[in-house]
């Protein structure tokens, strides 16, 4: 496949406006990590406030990435191991603090599943610790409170002008010492210097020894334009911003419409050919599935066959030592899957609805069973596949038909 990696903003891009992730975009993220593509979500939250997104998209289970602290951390989601961090030096806190007081901003870190602030009350810092699910540790004198290197500290203010002037004074003043630009109207974020997205993708990127060509960047905002114009496919969102979307190579519909999803099935999965389908990676990521758990492992994948192997084991077989039914039907359950959603439109899901075999004789423990799955009937709305299951010595075990349904997703 052309893209090996796929970095998703998540506010404004990921999530719609109620913060969610909708069921066609997680449908869509998660067939393109089945093909083998590796999903890095990258924001301004905090870790924290990333992780359940993370894991809803089963990026553990798929070799995935968090970029957080808006490239401050970059977080290997299998293992939880901090591959990159850069921290704000503690004794630049102070003068942040001050400046903050001296205009009536609100200022605020994080720590671990913290808020940490002075200005408990405020709506800005209320919104960002209800936003990220953390609690928020009231202290009375901020610059003490901080021993620690922060990822990043933010001023928060309704008084957009202020903050402007703020940030252009500081971009001369800190630089080289912090990296400042406000990420909402309402917020001036200050982090450690040559921090964004684009630098962390890229630095991830080398990492896993990837060019820019096998890489797609979406995003919506200003924080995103490194990573979109570093990306070989820089994907605009539709809601984003005018000058957001002049440093984009293409656009998708909104967060509202799902252009996530549409972007990834027009970049990806409409790219995919069955022949490139990674088998090994399938097999290696399904091994805590019902398959892993069965010991079926695919074997071969076209767009009207698909081979897979199981072994009669004490995983598979009857008290007295022939193949279970049960575990035949799951195995041809599980080629004709596969078979349906490799044929399917990029816009179009899989449901298994119906599955019935006839046994025709024995496999016995010790042997290993061969599936081969062949399209029977490929309409618009169901597709049928007969399924043979044979010994390893070419013996017809069973003959299965299952019906699948496909559906548009919404």
């Amino acid at each position: 496949m052309k893209y090996k990696l796929l970095v998703i903003d998540v506010d404004g891009t990921l999530l719609n406006d109620q913060k969610q992730i909708t069921p066609h975009t997680k449908a869509a993220i998660l067939k393109a990590q089945q093909m083998g593509v590796h999903v890095v979500l990258a924001s301004g939250r905090p870790t924290g406030g990333i992780l359940p997104l993370a894991q809803e998209l089963e990026l553990n289970n798929y070799g995935g990435y968090v970029i957080s602290y808006n490239g401050a951390q970059i977080i290997d989601m299998p293992t939880g191991k901090v591959l990159f961090e850069k921290r704000l030096n503690p004794e630049l806190i102070p003068y942040l603090d001050k400046k903050a007081k001296k205009n009536d901003f609100a200022i605020f870190t994080y720590l671990e599943d913290f808020l940490i602030t002075d200005s408990i009350d405020d709506p800005f810092v209320q919104q960002e610790a209800n936003l990220n699910n953390m609690h928020i540790r009231q202290v009375s004198n901020f610059p003490n409170a901080i021993d620690f290197e922060p990822c990043k500290c933010i001023l928060a203010s309704d008084n957009e002008e202020e903050l402007v002037g703020l940030e252009n004074h500081w971009k001369k003043k800190l630089a080289g010492v912090a990296d400042v630009f406000r990420s909402e109207d309402y917020f001036l974020e200050v982090v450690p210097p040559s921090v964004d997205k684009g630098n962390a993708m890229a630095l991830l990127m080398e990492m896993l020894k990837m060019s820019r060509e096998e890489v797609i960047a979406i995003g919506d905002g200003i924080a995103d334009v490194p990573m979109l114009q570093l990306a070989g496919l820089g994907i605009a969102m539709g809601n984003a911003r005018d000058s957001v979307k002049v440093c984009a190579t293409a656009m998708t519909l909104t967060n509202e419409q799902d252009g996530v999803a549409v972007a990834i099935e027009k970049a990806i999965l409409a790219a995919i050919h069955p022949t490139e389908i990674p088998l090994d990676q399938l097999n290696e990521r399904g091994k805590h599935a019902l398959m892993g758990n069965l010991g079926i492992q695919y074997t071969y994948a076209s767009e009207d066959r698909v081979e897979a192997t199981m072994p009669v084991d004490e995983r598979t077989r009857q008290p007295f030592g022939i193949l279970h039914g049960g575990a035949t039907l799951a195995l041809a359950e599980t080629v004709a899957g596969l078979g349906s959603m490799l044929i399917v439109q990029p816009d179009e899901i899989v449901v298994g609805m119906q599955v019935s075999g006839n046994h025709i004789s024995s496999a016995h423990e010790g042997d290993t069973v061969r599936a081969v799955a062949t399209i029977f009937h490929k309409g618009r709305s169901s597709h049928v596949w007969n399924v043979d299951v044979y010994t390893s010595t070419d013996r017809l075990v069973s003959s299965i038909r299952v019906v699948n349904s496909i559906f548009k997703k919404k």
